[in-house]
């Protein structure tokens, strides 16, 4: 009997699509629309980097982490690491936490993945 498309399908990649996406979409919005995403950096941050180096930068290091997360090479620390980073989102946001509370989520997916290729498992 041929195995079923669920039987084939890899959890693992389907967490790394979704968690790179998480990073993809805004980084490639905020360089689009940059009034709507520059709101959610931490005004101590907006003090000493100007608005438009703050969203490029962010972009690019969002860019990079969601092709590393697609990579699939070193998945224990790009995880570890997006998981640092959408934790950071909240806690700097909590003011928004209607609009940030399905990072929460993502957050906890990142930590799963890292724990599932923890490299001395």
């Amino acid at each position: 009997m041929a195995p079923s498309l669920l039987s084939r399908v890899n959890p693992q990649v389907l967490l790394r699509v979704g968690l790179a996406l998480s990073f993809l979409y805004p980084a490639f919005s905020s360089l689009a629309e940059p009034s709507n995403w520059v709101g959610f950096f931490p005004m101590f941050l907006r003090a000493v980097i100007p608005d438009p180096a703050l969203l490029y930068l962010f972009s690019g290091y969002e860019i990079i982490l969601g092709l590393w997360l697609l990579s699939g090479k070193k998945l224990f620390f790009s995880s570890l690491l997006s998981c640092a980073t959408l934790s950071g989102v909240v806690v700097l946001n909590l003011g928004a936490l209607d609009l940030v509370f399905r990072d929460i989520g993502l957050a906890f997916s990142a930590l799963a993945l890292a724990l599932g290729t923890h490299p001395k498992r």
